[in-house]
Parts: structure tokens; sequence; C-alpha cells
């Protein structure tokens, strides 16, 4: 059985010993015929272009939300991550500069599996060396049936000595115009540079024919390591069951029902029933046997012009299933009005607005007391406040455990939104978030201490209503009410007037009782205003600190999440849907 060997074909008619420069064509048997050989690839006088290759519109689309979804994500994601996105709008961008006439064909296979003997069957002459040496094909080798695919081939890194035209067919030519056909290093070989420019050729090629034999068909290199993962380049792919005339009677068809079934088993969708996907074939390179079905498989496959722009979306649907852990989790993302909610009153309980307002009403209605009060009382009071430093206002964190307390309530209101804001991102976009929520954190009980020394109780006594001067003058008339009546009751002690008890008597007894009443009053009267009082000061602190968390954390968050609901936008683009998020 012959197998794949990697040679360059003669250069044309030479005159003496012929040359060998390892890669020509050799015979196998001394009584082998004669084929006729490769020519070498002739450039023209000048150089011959074909127009490019142009995208419809939906994949320019998808190139363009791709490139931007790069942009988007360099300062969230490593290079690494990226690395896959950004080969693909390099290689598109590369191919759509060059020929969109020409197709770029790859054959390749195990050792043995006489990928080689196809490539020449194909081209009808000699080109690729088949021999029982192992391995023989050590470097690319391109036949170009029409001009123009210089650019292509130089994309692949052939070298001038390896390209090669077919024989001169007028059938052949106009059945296979425009196929760039590539020969490859086997995919199993030993030597590793070998290897290593097999899959370099294919990542850049526009379609693939896999060869496989009776013997290695089922290789689990070819499956896990190819097959397998380029499972959506069905629509570019060529699996061909080659060596079928080793089998005897129905073992090839049984072969071959096989080789459907694990390839089904790969994910690979085969193009049969009038379905999209990659063409399954048996064949013989030896005897010929099923190679006319495989050219004119190519040559309709390479006259839709599509194959270039087919593999470019498979490469780019590839790409944005390897980021969808960092763009997409399926799950509802974003900071509710509940969370924010909770984060305001947990910053507003760490500075105390509450006890604040508490304490704003309470200054009120000692104010009032003290405006309305009786003399005697307010002279107690007096008397209270000289051995007391007066307070206009309350204090709410003054100790320092309470103020270690206010901060530990901060870190742990931030912990608490950052949890909820990262719930259901990706990890990368949610270390963002944290990040720029402990960020802001930083310095934030301070910036709460100093929003509440602005924002807590002005300086000073609590406003006083209208209807204070009349309560005043009121106390002041009851006070003198009792000063009257006990001058009078003086004045009858000691001579001074008439005795007469009932008058002074009464006047006092007025004023001793009106007094309490009218400070009772007040005070019933200035509940009302205290409560307003204490509870804007509370609204007051509240605000101030939610303002100064929102400002300094959950502003941040949110710019945060607002560029992943962008760059998960673009991802749903890529992937031509309308949202990436599910």
């Amino acid at each position: 059985m012959e197998a794949d060997d990697d040679s360059s074909p003669r250069t044309g008619a030479e005159s003496g010993p012929a040359w060998d420069d390892g890669l020509i064509a050799r015979r196998v048997g001394e009584g082998a015929v004669v084929e006729p050989a490769a020519a070498a690839e002739t450039r023209g006088g000048g150089p011959q272009t074909a127009a490019p290759l142009a995208y419809d519109g939906p994949l320019r689309s998808r190139l363009d939300a791709l490139r931007e979804l790069v942009g988007l994500s360099r300062t969230r994601l490593d290079s690494r991550t990226l690395a896959e996105a950004g080969r693909v709008l390099d290689e598109a961008a590369a191919r759509r500069r060059l020929s969109g006439q020409h197709t770029v064909v790859a054959i390749a296979g195990a050792t043995g599996s006489g990928k080689s003997q196809l490539f020449n069957a194909l081209a009808g002459v000699t080109i690729s060396e088949t021999g029982v040496r192992r391995p023989t094909t050590a470097a690319p080798i391109a036949c170009s049936w029409s001009d123009g695919a210089a650019g292509l081939i130089d994309r692949l890194g052939i070298p001038g000595r390896l390209r090669r035209r077919p024989m001169h067919s007028a059938e052949a030519e106009a059945q296979l115009r425009g196929l760039v056909l590539v020969d490859l290093p086997d995919l199993d070989s030993a030597a590793v540079q070998h290897r290593e420019q097999a899959d370099r050729v294919l990542a850049l090629v526009d379609a693939v024919i896999w060869v496989v034999d009776p013997e290695k068909y089922a290789d689990a290199v070819l499956h896990e390591r190819y097959l397998r993962p380029m499972a959506g380049h069905a629509e570019v792919m060529f699996v061909v069951l080659n060596q079928v005339d080793r089998l005897p009677g129905e073992a090839a068809e049984q072969v071959l029902d096989d080789l459907r079934r694990l390839l089904d088993e790969d994910g690979i969708a085969l193009g049969e029933y009038g379905e999209t996907g990659a063409t399954v074939l048996a064949l013989s390179a030896l005897t010929g046997d099923g190679v006319g079905e495989l050219r004119e498989a190519l040559g309709q496959f390479v006259a839709e012009r599509g194959a270039a722009a087919r593999r470019i979306s498979a490469d780019l649907d590839a790409a944005a299933w390897r980021l969808r852990p960092v763009y997409a989790t399926g799950r509802r993302t974003g900071l509710s009005e509940e969370a924010r909610d909770e984060f305001s009153a947990r910053l507003a309980d760490a500075v105390g607005a509450t006890a604040a307002g508490e304490a704003a009403e309470r200054a009120w209605l000692r104010n009032a007391n003290r405006a309305c009060g009786t003399p005697w009382l307010r002279l107690w009071r007096w008397y209270q406040d000289r051995s007391e430093p007066p307070t206009g206002r309350t204090l709410v964190r003054t100790q320092p455990d309470e103020e270690a307390t206010a901060r530990q309530r901060v870190e742990q209101a931030v912990r608490t939104v950052a949890d909820r804001a990262v719930t259901g991102l990706p990890a990368p976009w949610a270390q963002a978030v944290r990040e720029a929520a402990v960020r802001g954190a930083q310095g934030l009980p301070e910036a709460l201490d100093e929003l509440t020394a602005r924002a807590g109780l002005p300086p000073g006594r609590p406003p006083r209503p209208g209807w204070w001067p009349v309560a005043v003058l009121a106390q002041a008339s009851m006070t003198i009410l009792q000063v009257l009546g006990g001058l009078w009751l003086l004045g009858q002690i000691i001579g001074v007037m008439s005795p007469n008890l009932g008058v002074p008597v009464l006047l006092m007894v007025a004023g001793i009782v009106g007094g309490p009443l009218v400070e009772w009053g007040c005070r019933m009267a200035a509940r009302g205003p205290a409560k307003r009082y204490g509870t804007e000061a509370e609204r007051r602190l509240r605000e101030a600190a939610a303002g100064c968390g929102r400002a300094r954390v959950l502003d941040p968050v949110a710019a945060e999440l607002l560029r992943y609901r962008e760059v998960r936008e673009q991802y749903g683009r890529v992937i031509g849907v309308g949202a990436g998020g599910s």
C-alpha cells in the first residue's frame, strides 16, 4: 500500500541526470509506469490579481461586534483570554484582502492514509511523493488550478519551489477552476515540526479534506485533537474514507457507516438528506474509484465561492463559544433598587441618622419647655445648665468604640452591596465590580463623618414657631398674677393695705394653676413641630449618607455593570442574537 510523501515535483524537462532534492516524486518498484511530471507554477510578466473576498452584511456585523467586544474587554480580561478572538479578527482581515475567486482546500490525514496519493489523483499528475518511508511529507505542497492565488499561497508560507500546477486538462480546469489544493504533512508524524506545520496551515485554509483509511479511521488523535474541536466547521469539511479497494464485499459500507457514527459522536453535522454539513465519501485513490465523485463535489463546492466566509464564520463561532464563560452566565444581572435602598439604609444606620433625629426632637422639646415653662421651673433648669455645658446639638458619634462600630457597619454595607451587584456576573466582571466597590469604600467613613457634621443639626437653638411669643406672654401673665397676689397679701400683713384675702388669694391661685397649664399646653403643641424637626434632621442625614455612598460606591459599581451590559450586548451581536446574557 502506498503512503503519503512530501515532495516537490520536477521543475520541467532537464538534461542529464535528474535533480533530486528529496521532494521529487519517486517511483515504487522497477516496473512502475512513468507518470508525467507536474509543472512548477509559472509567473507571468506581471502580477495577476483576483477580486478580493467580500463578506456579507451579517458576517461583517459580527466581526465588527467582535472587534468592539475585544476593545471593551482589554482592561478587564487578560490577553490569553482574548488571544483567539484577536487571531480570528486578524485572519479574517488578512483573508478579506486576498482573492475571493479562489478556495484553499487542505488535504489532511494520518500516516498511511493515502492523502498524498489522493492529492496526486486530483491533480492528475504526480506532485506529492508517495512511498513506504515514514514520514514522507515534510512540508505543505500547493497546487493551483487557476492564476491569481499567489497571495493566498504566500499567506500559507509555502515557498515557490513547492507550488505546482495540475495536469493540463480543459475539462478538469473548468471543473476545479479557483481551487488551491494543499497537501499537508502527517497529523501524527513523529517529527514535531511536521505536525506544527500541519496545524499552522489548517488554521488558515478555507476547507479541509480529512483522509482516513480502514485501519485508522477511528484513531483517537484524529478525532480528539482535530475533528471534535472543529465540529463547528462541518460545512467546510470533506471526510474521505480512502483505500476502500482493500475492503471485501460490503465491508466498505460497514466501515463507512461506522465512520459516520463516529463523526456524529464528535458533534459533526453530516451533509445528508439536504442538510448542511460535512460531505462523507468512500473512494480509492489507487484505483480511481470514487475520485470522480469527490472531484465533482469539490467543483461544486469551489464554484459557490462561499467556503472562505463560512470558514471565518465557523472560526468566529468557535471563538465566541470559548468566550461565553466570561460574557454570559444565563442569569439576571444588575443592582436592584432594593439593594440600593438597603445600602443607603445601612449607611444611615452607620452615621446614626435615627439617633440624630431623636436627639433633634428632644432638643426642640427642651427648647420649648425652656421658653414656655414657669419661671420657677426655668430657674431650676438654669441651675442645672450651670452644672453642665450647654449642648445646642447632639453629636452622634463621639466615643472611639462607637466610631469603630460605625466603620465596621460601613464596611459591611459595602461588602453586602458588592455581593448583590456581582450576582450572576462572570468571574472577571465580578472581580471588577468588587474592586470598584473596595476603591469607593476607601475613605468612606471619614467622608460620612464630615457630611454628618455638615448635614446634622444647625448650631444654636432650634427655630421657634409663631405661637411661642403668645405662650411666653401668657406664662408671663401667670407669673405677674402670682407676684401681684403675693404683694397684695404682703401689704395686708404689714398693714399697708386693708384686709381682703379673697382677691389676692384668687390672683395667686390663678397664677400658680395657670402657669403649669400654659406649660402643659405648650408642651402638647410642641410635639408636632418637634417631631417634624427631628424627622427633617434624620432625612437630611440619610440623604447626605446616601449621596456620599452613591458617589463613592454605587456609581462606580453601576459604571462597571453598565460596561458589562455593553460587552454582553456586543457578545450577543457576535453570536448573532440580540442579547448575550441568556
